[in-house]
C-alpha cells in the first residue's frame, strides 16, 4: 500500500516531498547537539586529545547533515551554491580544529567563531531561498545568531581566551533552532500546507 500524500486544503500552497526528510534532519541535529554539547562542557578541562576529537566531530557532522540535504531537497528548491560551500568550509575548519586545538583553545575558538559566522551566513541565506520548503524562520533565525556569535567567539579567540565552553552553549541553541523547525514542519506537513 503506497503512503498517501498529506491533505492540501484548497487555496494553499502543497509542501514539498522533501518537507518530512527535512523534518527527520532536523530533529537529528537537535539530538546530535544537545548530546555534543554536553560532552563538551562536561570534558572541556581536560584538554586534547578528547577535545580535539570533540571539536573536529561538530562541523564533520555539519557538513554530513548539509550533504544529505542536498541528497533530500528537490533541485528545484532553489540555488544550491550556499549549500556547497558550507560543506567545503566546514570541512576545511574541521581540519584546521584539529591542528589548532593542539596548539591552544585562543585559537580554536577564533577558528570556531570563523566557522560559526560562514555556517551562520550559508544557513541564512539557505534557509531564506528555501522557505517555501516551510519552518525555514527559525533556521534564518540561527543563522543570523550565529553570525553574531561567531564574531563573538573570533574576538575572544584573538584576545587570548583560556576556556572554549561557551561553544557547547551555542550548539544547544542551534540545536533548539533545529527542533522548532522540525516542530513547524511537523504543524505544516499536518495541515497539509506551507
Amino acid at each position: 500500500m503506497s503512503a498517501s500524500a498529506p491533505p492540501v486544503t484548497p487555496g494553499a500552497t502543497p509542501l514539498p516531498t522533501s518537507s518530512t526528510r527535512l523534518r527527520r534532519l532536523y530533529v537529528v541535529r537537535f539530538g546530535f547537539a544537545i548530546v555534543w554539547a554536553a560532552v563538551l562542557i562536561v570534558t572541556a578541562p581536560l584538554g586534547a586529545p578528547l577535545l580535539s576529537a570533540l571539536l573536529v566531530l561538530y562541523p564533520l557532522v555539519d557538513a554530513g547533515s548539509v550533504l544529505w540535504q542536498l541528497r533530500t531537497v528537490d533541485a528545484a528548491s532553489g540555488p544550491r551554491i550556499p549549500e556547497w560551500i558550507n560543506v567545503v568550509v566546514s570541512v576545511l575548519v574541521a581540519i584546521a580544529l584539529g591542528w589548532t586545538s593542539v596548539i591552544s583553545v585562543a585559537a580554536a575558538l577564533a577558528v570556531w567563531g570563523t566557522w560559526a559566522i560562514l555556517s551562520g551566513a550559508t544557513q541564512l541565506i539557505t534557509a531564506v531561498l528555501r522557505r517555501r520548503a516551510g519552518g525555514q524562520v527559525a533556521l534564518i533565525v540561527s543563522g543570523g545568531i550565529s553570525v553574531f556569535a561567531g564574531t563573538a567567539f573570533l574576538i575572544q579567540g584573538l584576545q587570548g581566551a583560556t576556556t572554549i565552553v561557551g561553544v557547547g552553549g551555542y550548539a544547544i541553541l542551534g540545536g533548539i533552532f533545529f527542533l522548532i523547525a522540525a516542530i513547524r514542519l511537523s504543524v505544516l506537513l499536518r495541515k497539509g500546507r506551507a
